[in-house]
């Protein structure tokens, strides 16, 4: 089994699940203009990170790779609990983190060559209101429970660390998320995390 990393991206999730699980993996980490050659596009056509590949079988989108990891290890608990109802609180806060937050970063890493400078500035606040307000949505559920999906550390709540650690780069306003600096630094704190950060040259 090989995973394809870009460091610090998304892909910190898959890369940690397979910390979590222990198991023997490969791990190779791919810049910008490696995903654009042609090889690469050959095992995914985004040129994008995560890429798993496991024998013949080909897994690009951390969904997928997640979901898979979890079939294959479930001893890992890689979505905290191991009841239905647990594990669907932390799809549902990963899918929000992945399909919704994630997304709202577009405008400030990849802005359009065609925007005028007034437009893309004006779509760079937009898109930094934005995050913060969903980010306070994760902020109000850590009100209520330890970590995003409940009592149990999940692929959610390391989803949401590598959100923050791109905000925090960014140098967006989420001073006020008191809950959320909270579990950055809980998270940052798991030997897992560790591992995967110092493997692809980061600090926690």
């Amino acid at each position: 089994m090989k995973l394809f990393y870009k460091a610090g991206a998304c892909s910190m999730v898959p890369h940690t699940a397979l910390a979590w699980i222990g198991k023997p993996y490969e791990a190779e980490g791919v810049t910008i203009e490696q995903m654009k050659a042609p090889a690469y596009l050959k095992l995914n056509p985004q040129g994008a990170v995560p890429l798993l590949v496991d024998g013949e079988l080909v897994v690009t989108q951390n969904v997928a790779i997640l979901a898979y990891l979890d079939s294959l290890h479930p001893e890992a608990k890689l979505f905290g609990s191991s009841t239905p109802q647990g594990k669907a609180l932390a799809w549902r806060w990963l899918a929000f983190l992945n399909a919704d937050v994630h997304k709202a970063f577009s405008p400030l890493f990849h802005a359009p060559d065609w925007m005028s400078d007034d437009v893309k500035a004006a779509a760079q606040q937009a898109a930094r209101e934005q995050i913060v307000k969903m980010l306070k949505q994760a902020d109000d559920r850590l009100a209520t429970t330890q970590w995003l999906g409940g009592e149990d550390i999940s692929v959610a709540d390391v989803y949401c660390y590598v959100i923050l650690r791109w905000a925090r780069g960014l140098k967006l306003d989420i001073g006020a998320l008191k809950r959320l600096e909270d579990l950055y630094n809980r998270v940052a704190a798991n030997k897992g995390v560790q591992a995967i950060c110092a493997q692809e040259g980061l600090q926690p």
